[in-house]
C-alpha cells in the first residue's frame, strides 16, 4: 500500500515530499489562472495574457522537471503528457 504513494514520485525522480511540494505549487498556480480566466471572462480588459503565460511557465517547468527515460524507465500515462 505504501508503494502508492511513492511510485509515481520515484518515476519522475522525486521524492514523496518533493514531488506533493511541486504538484500542490502546480496546483496553486492553476487555480490562480482559473481565476484570471474566469474575471477575464467579464472583464476581457483584465488578465488579457495572464493564464497563457502561466500555462507556459508551468509547461516549461514540468518538463524541464521530469527525469530522463533511460533513468527511471518511466513510460508515461499514455496521454502524452
Amino acid at each position: 500500500m505504501l508503494a502508492r504513494f511513492t511510485d509515481h514520485p520515484h518515476s519522475v525522480g522525486e521524492t514523496y515530499a518533493e514531488h506533493a511540494a511541486a504538484a500542490s505549487g502546480f496546483g496553486l498556480t492553476l487555480i490562480a489562472a482559473g481565476l484570471a480566466c474566469l474575471l477575464h471572462a467579464a472583464f476581457p480588459w483584465l488578465f488579457e495574457d495572464f493564464a497563457s503565460r502561466k500555462v507556459r511557465a508551468l509547461h516549461a517547468r514540468m518538463t524541464s522537471r521530469r527525469a530522463p527515460l533511460a533513468w527511471t524507465g518511466y513510460v508515461g500515462d499514455g496521454l502524452g503528457v
